[in-house]
């Protein structure tokens, strides 16, 4: 089953402590300090309901959304038609992503890299970012730090017990492989009652070492490694980490 399948519909619930106004401020400043100027093409890729795709359109960009999931996509695009937002939605993997027209940024959010579990599907989706990427066109993304997925995820369970959904999320590392296995129980209201449903997510914890020289075999150079929401590098405990990066001509 393609992950973000049963949890499409519930995915927003459980995400609502997550400020993404904030999230959209600083890919907003991110974008303005690296040149890509409002009426510019952006492909918001991994976009998942459009959390962040839609305030970067309000905002005065020409988004398209990808994702590799018709159920969430299914939600960005209700949720774009009645913000009165003319977003174009595409289902598509980060390794395959393909544009009509070059883009001047490509923003991918909130561990879209970290499904990438080996070398060859991160710099697949590199080639991709950069073939679809217009010349010095921007590459922004985070992902989960690999502190945090064997060090603050590894071995614990979390739970949510919503109105109309509960879930169970268990966390299982490996250290040879580097790859977290995320088991999701989830209980969703159909009506009067709860179906259950269960999704099985494989993240890999990259480096920022590894990421960087990944880029530059696949032609984007680099621009900046931070501790996010900041413009400092992180630390050895920063959970999640933000690139920045330019493609080369």
């Amino acid at each position: 089953m393609t992950p973000y399948t049963s949890l499409a519909g519930a995915y927003d619930a459980l995400m609502a402590d997550v400020d993404y106004e904030a999230w959209a401020r600083y890919a907003l400043s991110l974008l303005a300090l690296n040149g890509i100027k409002k009426g510019a093409r952006i492909l918001d890729a991994a976009c998942g309901t459009g959390k962040l795709t839609l305030p970067l359109a309000k905002a005065g960009y020409a988004l398209t959304g990808a994702d590799v999931s018709a159920d969430m996509l299914r939600f960005a695009s209700e949720k774009a038609r009645k913000a009165g937002l003319n977003i174009p939605f595409i289902r598509q993997r980060l390794e395959e992503l393909s544009v009509h027209r070059p883009q001047d940024a490509i923003v991918s959010a909130c561990d879209g890299v970290n499904y990438l579990a080996s070398e060859d599907e991160v710099r697949a989706f590199f080639t991709a970012a950069r073939n679809a990427l217009a010349p010095n066109g921007v590459l922004l993304f985070d992902i989960s730090s690999r502190y945090k997925l064997k060090h603050v995820l590894n071995g614990r369970q979390f739970g949510d017990d919503l109105e109309d959904v509960a879930c169970l999320w268990q966390n299982v590392y490996d250290e040879r492989s580097h790859l977290l296995e995320i088991d999701l129980t989830l209980f969703i209201r159909q009506g009067k009652a709860f179906e259950r449903f269960r999704e099985r997510h494989i993240q890999r914890a990259h480096t920022a070492s590894e990421l960087t020289r990944w880029m530059r075999v696949c032609g984007l150079e680099p621009l900046g490694v931070y501790g996010f929401l900041t413009a400092e590098k992180p630390g050895r405990k920063a959970e999640r980490i933000q690139f920045v990066a330019r493609r080369r001509t």
